[in-house]
């Protein structure tokens, strides 16, 4: 089965979906600075806020936890996608490796809003991220 695949044929709601986020207001967190992630149920018609799951960041400044990265891809693995404002070319590799799109197209947008809208675009087979 392809990446592409998972995303939309398989997709059945409600999907799970994280999100990195400072205030839990916006997605405005970079990926490798998350020191937690927001788990939420979302369909096109709503979303709920399940639970939040901590994780030590990956982004040390100049260097890079790579322990950290294990944690961090255990805690989203059941996760549709990962909202995040940035996330680098190798972190967004690792994740789309284990299945999961990373979204950083609503960075700095209001979190039930963007989880509504990326909902309603997946369910009409639009390809979102």
């Amino acid at each position: 089965m392809t990446l592409l695949f998972k995303y939309l044929s398989m997709t059945e709601f409600p999907i799970r979906l994280a999100v990195a986020s400072k205030d839990g207001i916006s997605i405005n967190e970079h990926f490798g600075h998350a020191k937690q992630f927001r788990i939420y149920h979302a369909a096109a018609d709503g979303c709920e806020l399940l639970e939040t799951r901590e994780v030590a960041n990956y982004c040390l400044g100049q260097h890079a936890d790579q322990s950290a990265m294990s944690g961090i891809l255990a805690a989203i693995s059941d996760c549709h996608a990962v909202f995040v404002a940035r996330i680098g070319d190798g972190p967004a590799g690792k994740v789309h490796g284990i299945g999961v799109r990373a979204v950083s197209e609503y960075a700095y947008a209001e979190i039930q809003e963007s989880l509504l809208d990326y909902s309603r675009r997946t369910a009409a087979g639009e390809d979102v991220g």
